[in-house]
């Protein structure tokens, strides 16, 4: 196969959907994602909820798009494309969560919901890897990813009266991983921020029970050497740490982390395995990022393309 078949290279390339806020200084939200996506050999299609007049210093505007017209991206790319997998970040307002838990519904593509199978009996915390699927034995629907972003990393709000409820009632349901950090794990549950791994755990199984099939719950605002992330299903807790980095750069994290989960199942990976090397992969952002100077406040990551086999047939 060569540039002369595309074709060929079509049929082989993978495709991922991100639904989020578009990040004018380039670091997080739509522009994150599809940096991420390209860089994990992946084609990024995408629906935007949000316009944000932002930068390395802060957040200067928002202005929320018309649910019409996020539904009207999100159903012109899932009637046209063969979406494998679908990111959801900022989403801004009650009604455009209401609305992006519609249209995916509405889409044949999300039904039957998929039932992610959990890990094998006794697996417990750090223990194993469990039985989960690999890319030949998902059903043909898209694995849902959901950042549920509601502020910025410079502390600017991005989230609406009554988003919470309405992403709780309508779209948790259909999340097969949730990846929020502890500030957003606690607005979920309606709880105190957790101060340590068993309450970090707690929240994560009361997440659970709002219908995701598995939440990555992360902890990389615990004090200590090391920034632990905890994948918690109905079942099973799995142990996700890795020594913390020293940066100020770290815009565009959680949309880098969550984006590169979703590139990972599209290219084969168990959900575990997805999570290890997404983990990997923003690790290897923040460090070459470490040192750049893009603006006046905190930087981006810098995600780089890598050498990545072709995706499994």
């Amino acid at each position: 196969m060569d540039r002369r078949d595309p074709r060929a290279v079509t049929a082989r390339t993978p495709i991922a959907l991100t639904i989020a806020g578009s990040d004018s200084g380039g670091g997080a939200g739509v522009q994150a994602d599809l940096k991420t996506f390209a860089a994990l050999g992946v084609y990024g299609a995408s629906a935007i909820t949000a316009l944000t007049a932002q930068n390395t210093l802060g957040v200067g505007a928002i202005h929320i798009c018309p649910p019409d017209i996020v539904a009207a991206q999100i159903e012109a790319v899932l009637a046209d494309f063969d979406v494998a997998a679908i990111k959801i970040g900022m989403l801004g307002s009650a009604a455009v969560a209401e609305t992006v838990a519609g249209s995916l519904r509405a889409s044949r593509k999300l039904t039957p919901p998929l039932t992610l199978p959990l890990p094998v009996d006794g697996e417990r915390q750090g223990e194993g890897r469990g039985d989960w699927p690999q890319a030949s034995s998902r059903p043909a629907r898209p694995f849902l990813v959901y950042d549920p972003v509601m502020v910025a990393s410079s502390g600017d709000a991005l989230a609406g009266a009554g988003l919470i409820e309405a992403v709780k009632a309508r779209l948790l349901p259909l999340v097969d991983c949730l990846t929020p950090n502890l500030v957003e794990a606690a607005a979920l549950v309606g709880a105190p921020l957790a101060q340590d791994e068993a309450e970090i755990a707690r929240q994560g199984a009361a997440l659970v029970k709002l219908g995701p099939r598995a939440v990555l719950v992360k902890g990389g605002h615990l004090p200590g050497t090391e920034a632990v992330d905890l994948l918690v299903t109905a079942d099973a807790v799995r142990r996700f740490a890795a020594p913390r980095l020293d940066s100020r750069n770290l815009h565009g994290t959680g949309c880098t982390l969550s984006s590169a989960i979703a590139a990972h199942i599209v290219r084969g990976a168990s959900l575990p395995d997805a999570v290890a090397a997404a983990k990997d992969f923003v690790r290897g952002a923040i460090e070459r990022g470490r040192e750049a100077t893009l603006g006046a406040g905190a930087g981006p990551l810098i995600q780089i393309p890598l050498r990545v086999p072709p995706a499994d047939d």
